[in-house]
C-alpha cells in the first residue's frame, strides 16, 4: 500500500477555501489537470454517495466517490470507482485548518493506493505532484483571479501585452568584456513581455560564477552593452501571450538563459519560472535555485553519488560547494573539500566535510591521496577549471567521475582521451540549463530541491548582500575569494 501525503498554506480564509473543496464538482474550475466534470444522476454535489466523472487534460478518465463530508472539521473523504489510470483502492482524505491569524488556511491532501508492480513510485510522484501541489497551486490561482475580478465585473485582461507600453528599470549592464569596472547601473527600457514571456517585479538577486564568465565573455551569451545574471526571483507583474500557469501577483523564482536578472524588473520565458512555495522567502529562493537545482543534477543525474562513495567538492565553502557537501553527505557519501582558507575550513566542516584541505595553488592530489589510503575519490565535482587539472586527474580513482561543471581558474585545454584511459576515467562536462530545458524535468529537480531545503539536507547561507548598485564589488569579492556561502543582491 502506497501512502502519499501533501501540505500547504492558502492565503485566504478557511470559509473561502472550503466552499471550493467542499464541492465535488469544482475541480474543472480550478485545477489545472482536470478538463471537465460532472456529478452523475443529477445529484447534489455535496451529497455523500455522490459520484463525479472528470476527464483530465491528458485524456484519462476518472469516477471518483464521495465518502464523508464535514462542514464542521472541515473534511472530505473520497474513493475512485473506476479510472484509466493504474491506481487501485484509491483513498483520499482532504483536510483543512484554520491558521492562526484566521485569514489563511492549513490544507493536508492524504491518500492512500496501489499501483503496478515497478510504477510505484511513478504513481506516487503523479498523486503527490500532478495531482496535491498543482491542485494548491491551481486553487492560489483561481483565488487570486477571483479577487481580481469578483463574479458579476467580468473577467480582466490576463495580459496587458501591447497595451501597456515600455517602462523603465534599473539595471546593472555590462558595457563591454573585461573585469568588474565593466558593470555600470543604468535606467533602461523595458518593454511589455512578449508572448511567451512574464514580466517580474525582482525583489533578490542571486550572483554565481556563471554571471563573472558572461561578463568576461566566456561564455558568449550576451553582447555588450546589456544585462547580466541567471538567478532571481520576485513577483509577476504581466504575463505575455499564451502564458497560462502563471498570474500577475504570483511568487516566482527562475535559474536560466538568457541573461537579465541584475534589473529590478526584467523579462524572461515563463516556462523556466517555478511557482515559490509560500513557505521559502525571495532571498533564500535567489540563493536556492541555480545553485539548489545545480547541487540536484550534479548529484542525481549527471551522476548519481551512493552510499560509501568518497566525493571530492571543490570550493566546498562556496554557494554551491556548501550544498554539494550537504547533499552528498545526506546521500551517505564521505566528503573531502577543497578550501582556500582556514576560515572556511570550518564552514565546510560544518556542511559535511569529513577531511577538509586548505589550498591556496591548486595543489590537493597528495592530500585526497593520502586521505583515501592511496585509492582516490569516486567523483569529483570541479568548479576550479585549468589550474587544476593535472591535480584532478591524479586525485581520481581508478573507474573514476570526474564532473566539470565550471572553469573559475580558466577553461580546460583540450583533453586527450590517452590521460582518462590509464584509469578507465569518466570526464563530463554538464550544464544545468541542459537539464532543466523542458519545463516538466525544471519543475521536478526545483521540487525535490525545495523539498531538500525543507528537510534539513540544504541549508542556506546568505553571508554576503549588496545593493543593486554594488555589482561590481560583489563581483571582486567573489573572484576574490573572499566570500562563503551564497551572495545576492537587492534592487
Amino acid at each position: 500500500m502506497i501512502r502519499v501525503t501533501r501540505s500547504a498554506i492558502i492565503d485566504a480564509p478557511i470559509d473561502t477555501v472550503w466552499q471550493l473543496v467542499r464541492d465535488f464538482n469544482s475541480h474543472d474550475r480550478w485545477h489545472p489537470i482536470v478538463a471537465q466534470s460532472r456529478i452523475e444522476n443529477g445529484e447534489p454535489a455535496d451529497r455523500v454517495g455522490c459520484v463525479r466523472n472528470f476527464t483530465l487534460r491528458d485524456g484519462n478518465r476518472i469516477r471518483e466517490q464521495l465518502l464523508a463530508l464535514s462542514d464542521e472539521e472541515h473534511v472530505s473523504t473520497y474513493c475512485i470507482l473506476d479510472a484509466t489510470v493504474p491506481l487501485s483502492r484509491y483513498v483520499a482524505t482532504v483536510r483543512l485548518k484554520r491558521v492562526t491569524d484566521g485569514e489563511r488556511t492549513f490544507w493536508h491532501w492524504e491518500s492512500t493506493f496501489d499501483a503496478p508492480r515497478g510504477r510505484e513510485r511513478e504513481m506516487a510522484d503523479m498523486v503527490g505532484r500532478g495531482v496535491y501541489e498543482a491542485g494548491f497551486d491551481g486553487l492560489r490561482s483561481h483565488l487570486r483571479a477571483t479577487r481580481r475580478n469578483p463574479p458579476g465585473t467580468g473577467p480582466g485582461p490576463r495580459n496587458t501585452g501591447a497595451l501597456q507600453p515600455a517602462t523603465s528599470t534599473q539595471a546593472v549592464v555590462a558595457t563591454a568584456f573585461g573585469g568588474p569596472e565593466v558593470l555600470e547601473l543604468r535606467r533602461i527600457q523595458l518593454p511589455p513581455p512578449q508572448a511567451g514571456e512574464i514580466t517580474i517585479r525582482q525583489v533578490a538577486i542571486g550572483v554565481n560564477f556563471i554571471d563573472v564568465y558572461v561578463r568576461r565573455g566566456l561564455y558568449r551569451m550576451i553582447e555588450p552593452p546589456a544585462v547580466i545574471g541567471m538567478e532571481g526571483a520576485g513577483v509577476v507583474e504581466q504575463v505575455g501571450d499564451g502564458v497560462t500557469h502563471l498570474l500577475p501577483g504570483d511568487r516566482v523564482a527562475y535559474a536560466c538563459p538568457p541573461p537579465g536578472a541584475y534589473a529590478a524588473s526584467r523579462n524572461l520565458p515563463a516556462a523556466q519560472a517555478v511557482l515559490l512555495p509560500e513557505d521559502i522567502t525571495f532571498d533564500t529562493a535567489a540563493a536556492l535555485m541555480l545553485k539548489g537545482m545545480s547541487a540536484q543534477y550534479l548529484l542525481h543525474r549527471s551522476t548519481q553519488v551512493r552510499r560509501g562513495d568518497v566525493v571530492l567538492v571543490h570550493a566546498a565553502a562556496g554557494g554551491l560547494g556548501l550544498l554539494l557537501c550537504q547533499w552528498a553527505r545526506a546521500l551517505g557519501a564521505r566528503v573531502i573539500g577543497t578550501v582556500s582558507s582556514e576560515d572556511k575550513a570550518r564552514v565546510a566542516r560544518d556542511a559535511g566535510c569529513e577531511d577538509v584541505i586548505v589550498t591556496a595553488d591548486y595543489h590537493f592530489a597528495q592530500a585526497v591521496l593520502d586521505h583515501t589510503a592511496g585509492r582516490g575519490v569516486a567523483v569529483i565535482f570541479d568548479g576550479l577549471g585549468r589550474a587544476a587539472f593535472d591535480e584532478n586527474l591524479r586525485a581520481l580513482a581508478t573507474c573514476g567521475h570526474w564532473v566539470s561543471y565550471g572553469q573559475a581558474s580558466g577553461p580546460i585545454e583540450p583533453v586527450s582521451l590517452d590521460a582518462l584511459t590509464g584509469k578507465s576515467a569518466t570526464l563530463t562536462r554538464p550544464v544545468l540549463f541542459h537539464y532543466t530545458a523542458e519545463r516538466a524535468a525544471l519543475t521536478e529537480i526545483a521540487t525535490q530541491t525545495f523539498e531538500a531545503l525543507r528537510a534539513g539536507i540544504l541549508t542556506i547561507d546568505i553571508r554576503h548582500r549588496y545593493p543593486l548598485g554594488a555589482a561590481a564589488q560583489a563581483h571582486r569579492d567573489l573572484e576574490a575569494r573572499r566570500t562563503v556561502g551564497s551572495i545576492v543582491l537587492e534592487p
